[in-house]
């Protein structure tokens, strides 16, 4: 485990080397701001109080998004568990709606939910649903046989069946859905943003971004992107790896 942590901790330091000298080599700072001129400038807007808001306006929205998708998910999957009419109901919805990217939606959610929160959530919905279900629903008929009897011989049934053989064994892919999941409406919120990201009289990090590049504010440009990112890395790198952790490696089911 510290093993990786260097190596990783190795790879971030030598994009930021490889940043810093490209930045000096090319000398436009308008263009191409320097990676310590990046964090210069995300320390003080961090500091001074303007980025800590709009990263919680974009987490906010972006939990309300994800929790809905992913009722919605369970739900969907339950279905198509269940029956075989809610696995073609799943099977049609996804081929339909998954290869349409959300931010297609945004006029959409324009039209029918106007400029707020609604309309960021709604792409958002869409975006962390069709990936959640797939996984979920692949990773419970990936679930063999020989453990269902095994599950049923011990005489469990109902809710206490499902706890107990089909959501460890299907848990791997189950986490991959919910990471996609995470990745696809981190990406649209910001996207999304990016557009009309100002939600009642406050925006978020998207909204930050355009702004910055609105006034060639460069620096604060990447500083925003910079932000995204290490958002992107703790989440990944330490809520999920924790789940990994307590759950499927410890279950022997991963590496």
């Amino acid at each position: 485990m510290n093993n990786t942590v260097f190596r990783r901790v190795l790879v971030l330091v030598g994009l930021a080397v490889i940043w810093q000298l490209y930045a000096i080599w090319l000398d436009n700072p308008l263009l191409f701001p320097t990676f310590t001129e990046t964090v210069r400038t995300f320390w003080e807007d961090l500091i001074g109080g303007v980025l800590i808001p709009r990263t919680v306006t974009s987490l906010r929205v972006l939990l309300i998004g994800y929790g809905i998708g992913l009722v919605l998910a369970v739900v969907i999957t339950t279905l198509a568990v269940s029956s075989r009419i809610g696995t073609d109901l799943l099977s049609t919805l996804t081929a339909m709606f998954n290869p349409l990217p959300a931010i297609a939606l945004l006029p959409l959610a324009l039209i029918w939910f106007g400029l707020g929160v609604p309309s960021l959530v709604f792409v958002i919905v869409h975006s962390v649903l069709w990936a959640v279900s797939l996984n979920a629903n692949s990773g419970f008929r990936s679930v063999s046989e020989t453990l269902r009897m095994t599950g049923r011989n011990y005489g469990l049934n109902g809710v206490r069946y499902v706890v107990y053989i089909l959501m460890p064994a299907a848990f791997p892919a189950i986490l991959t859905g919910l990471k996609i999941g995470w990745a696809f409406a981190w990406r649209t919120l910001i996207a999304a943003e990016l557009v009309f990201g100002a939600s009642s009289r406050s925006g978020g990090l998207g909204w930050y971004i355009f702004e910055a590049r609105a006034e060639l504010l460069t620096s604060q440009v990447f500083a925003g992107l910079f932000t995204v990112i290490l958002i992107g890395l703790f989440v990944e790198s330490v809520i999920f790896r924790f789940i990994e952790a307590r759950t499927v490696q410890r279950w022997g089911m991963q590496k």
